[in-house]
């Protein structure tokens, strides 16, 4: 049976908006109420259900675009280290043989005898008095293995400066650290000793040479 538009007019004047809180009263519901009451829950449905889907999209695509810059940047800096090849491999090369050329000026352990006869000349040839030259134990690291020298020599102050620029221009790898410069005894006591005049003192240094690790596993 159709349902004129005026039928439909007259059903919702006469109805009484109260009755929606009473569920009860579904059944008593005039029809057009009723469709009306159904296609608003519908498209209600609907909404919720294509806004929580546009929202996992939005998650989703946000999460793809975040790959997409990490996949670019990825992209770009292997392009970069393909085309850079080469010169890579050059450097490569060329930073093993420095470092071979390093490890040549480091001493082996039947070496150390010879370092300290060139540690005492250059100190007999800046006119300076050895007290002691006293090896270390060795102190070992990943590479390389730290051979400690201590020294105690007397001397003038210019001496002294040029006994460790004498040192540091060794062939070998030689590098001095811990120094201490003290005036000397005079006539069995201690003076004070004006340097600027050649007074003489006694200076204690360490001197650390290196050999290459070769008992790593």
């Amino acid at each position: 049976m159709a349902i004129s538009f005026v039928d439909i007019q007259d059903s919702l004047q006469n109805f009484n908006i109260n009755e929606l809180n009473d569920l009860n009263q579904v059944g008593s519901w005039p029809m057009v109420v009723k469709v009306i009451i159904w296609f608003v829950v519908f498209v209600g449905v609907i909404a919720l259900g294509y806004i929580l889907h546009v929202t996992n999209l939005q998650a989703e695509l946000a999460k793809q675009q975040k790959q997409e810059l990490t996949m670019r940047e990825d992209y770009r800096f292997k392009f970069e280290r393909a085309v850079n090849l080469d010169l890579h491999k050059a450097q490569k090369l060329k930073m093993q043989a420095e470092f071979e050329a390093i490890l040549q000026q480091l001493p082996t352990h039947t070496e150390i005898p010879g370092l300290i006869e060139d540690i005492n000349k250059a100190g007999l040839s800046n006119n300076l008095a050895f007290s002691s030259i006293d090896l270390q134990p060795e102190i070992k690291h990943e590479f390389y293995i730290e051979k400690p020298i201590k020294i105690s020599v007397t001397g003038s102050y210019h001496d002294l400066g040029s006994f460790v620029s004498s040192v540091a221009s060794l062939s070998r790898i030689v590098t001095l650290h811990d120094f201490s410069i003290v005036p000397t005894t005079v006539g069995g006591r201690r003076g004070k000793v004006d340097t600027k005049v050649g007074g003489l003192l006694k200076m204690n240094i360490v001197a650390k040479t290196y050999r290459y690790n070769d008992e790593r596993g």
